[in-house]
């Protein structure tokens, strides 16, 4: 059942069993896996269908350091779902282990613990299953090029898109229907109301675009809000005393991450490639991918470092055109093209090269941001104003024998953050239009972060000379730290509810409930007490089966 609040509130509502704030990837999650189950499930989105002005007024946000994007903040059915790429990889080993370097602690799970997660969301979200990424998966490709350098201190990472990235506001649209789900749209939660004892959630105080105000009680409250907003709603719940909820340790919103990302690094070939798929990217079995580079795990103990990566992107002449990125956005929405592409990369074991960095599942601000008609008119004249460029790209994609040898590639950068107290989530003074403080969001990359991606290039130019390959040019360093040139945002908000097995250490436990609050979960990346530097959606979603399995066994349900 929906409900659209801005249609009016509700007479009276019932004590839900299972209350769950935001319906992106962890919240859409959340709501299949407990729907059928014999609960009664209320499920609160701020935004409506489609955006809204109100909506977009609320994804409002102030940062010092890397930037925050405002379409990572989508207030719509499906959230930053709506907007995303659909890139996966899961975590890696070192990622969950613990790193006597870190900060603060690394999580309370394992591979293992994880792996039957991560399986459940490939077969029931359409994620790639865990072979893909294998040497029997996209790593048959590894020889399939001109070249299959043998590395010694590097190992690759695979990371796979979905010709189709899954939105969870409509491709899971169907469970909102059931008569056993309620979703409240224009229902922004804006305060978490503690019972007497303040040891549990008595209601979630929603507010509306009509300015309406309601009451919405639950057995178990699971905030899915992101990992900016879920630490923001925390700390405005003010009746769990001065500091907000869970926040005891003063850790809620602390040990902030995201996954810095630029250019930076050129490689110049030893000989020109003609064939790359493995490193340069190619549609394969469904899946757009491409594997990158980073420092073996033996290596990362050694040395003390953290796990970031970079990727290989080869240097065509239309490398850099907007006209051919408006082309390749436009062909994506008209599907026609693209499709033609998927339906032969789909077919047995066919490869179909990437011929631009646009084509993978990482969208820019060009192809995310919200668009009107004037927009689009833009796009098709960036196509116009750079038709040779766009012609010769469109041959090379069609024409594939067409398509010039490869001389040069630059390298884009992607990074771990470590989990420092110092990057956090705090409340600032401007409000939102229901008075509310806005988030300001505090994070710089540290020294570790730094020396991570150094020594990375360090080892790549060493090994790509031992290797004949050819010769990386590079002047990344860390003499002026506040010109740090990897300073772009992958809107991936992670951290700021941290898991722990120790309250002194994070805000929730191994099952992702509240320390000290007993009926209140917390779903998505702020959760994770490390990032590695995978694209963290299927993570999130695995975490979400495993939260909802939780649930299920807490509340005595099939």
């Amino acid at each position: 059942m929906i409900v659209d609040l801005c249609e009016g509130l509700p007479e009276r509502l019932p004590t839900f069993d299972v209350v769950v704030v935001g319906t992106g990837p962890a919240g859409g999650t959340l709501v299949n896996e407990l729907a059928g189950r014999g609960l009664d499930i209320a499920v609160l989105e701020s935004g409506r269908r489609r955006p809204t002005r109100h909506g977009d007024g609320l994804r409002a946000v102030e940062f010092d350091g890397l930037p925050i994007k405002v379409y990572s903040r989508e207030r719509v059915l499906g959230g930053t779902s709506t907007t995303w790429a659909g890139l996966s990889s899961p975590l890696d080993d070192v990622d969950l282990a613990p790193r006597s370097v870190l900060e603060l602690p690394a999580w309370p799970l394992s591979s293992r613990d994880l792996a039957p997660f991560y399986e459940a969301a490939a077969e029931r979200y359409r994620f790639p299953p865990l072979a893909s990424f294998g040497a029997a998966g996209f790593g048959a490709l590894r020889s399939a090029g001109d070249l299959a350098p043998a590395w010694n201190d590097l190992v690759e990472k695979v990371f796979l898109a979905r010709s189709e990235p899954q939105n969870f506001g409509t491709e899971f649209a169907d469970v909102y229907e059931r008569p056993d789900v309620h979703l409240f749209l224009d229902a922004t939660a804006v305060e978490l109301v503690p019972d007497g004892e303040r040891r549990r959630v008595q209601a979630v105080r929603v507010r509306t675009s009509a300015g309406g105000e309601l009451m919405v009680a639950g057995t178990t409250v699971v905030l899915a809000t992101g990992g900016i907003e879920n630490a923001r709603l925390l700390l405005l719940s003010h009746g769990f005393g001065e500091r907000g909820a869970g926040n005891e340790h003063d850790l809620v919103g602390r040990g902030f991450m995201n996954h810095p990302k630029n250019y930076h690094g050129i490689v110049e070939l030893a000989r020109p490639v003609a064939s790359l798929p493995y490193y340069f990217g190619c549609m394969y079995r469904g899946f757009a991918g491409y594997a990158g580079l980073r420092l073996a795990e033996e290596r990362q103990r050694e040395l003390g470092l953290l796990n970031s990566y970079v990727r290989f992107e080869p240097l065509f002449p239309w490398s850099d055109s907007r006209g051919v990125e408006s082309l390749v956005f436009l062909a994506k929405k008209s599907k026609l093209l693209v499709d033609h592409w998927r339906r032969r990369g789909a077919r047995g074991d066919v490869v179909v090269p990437l011929r631009d960095y646009a084509e993978t599942g990482d969208d820019s601000d060009l192809q995310n941001e919200r668009k009107g008609a004037r927009d689009w008119l833009g796009l098709v004249w960036n196509v116009a104003s750079d038709l040779p460029r766009v012609t010769r790209y469109a041959t090379s994609r069609v024409l594939e024998r067409r398509s010039p040898k490869v001389r040069r590639v630059r390298l884009r950068n992607f990074m771990e953050m470590e989990p420092a107290r110092a990057n956090r989530v705090r409340l600032c003074e401007r409000r939102d239009v229901f008075g509310s403080p806005l988030p300001r969001v505090e994070s710089q990359c540290t020294a570790l972060d730094r020396r991570s991606l150094l020594e990375l290039h360090r080892v790549l130019a060493d090994e790509l000379a031992r290797s004949g390959v050819g010769r990386l040019a590079t002047e990344l360093s860390d003499s002026d730290s506040s010109r740090w040139p990897i300073d772009q945002d992958a809107s991936h908000h992670l951290g700021t509810t941290r898991m722990a097995s120790d309250p002194r250490h994070g805000v929730v436990d191994a099952h992702a409930r509240v320390f000290g609050v007993d009926n209140l979960h917390v779903a998505g990346g702020s959760v994770f007490p490390t990032s590695g530097s995978a694209n963290p959606t299927f993570t999130i979603v695995a975490l979400s089966i495993r939260l909802a399995a939780s649930l299920r066994e807490r509340m005595g349900v099939r």
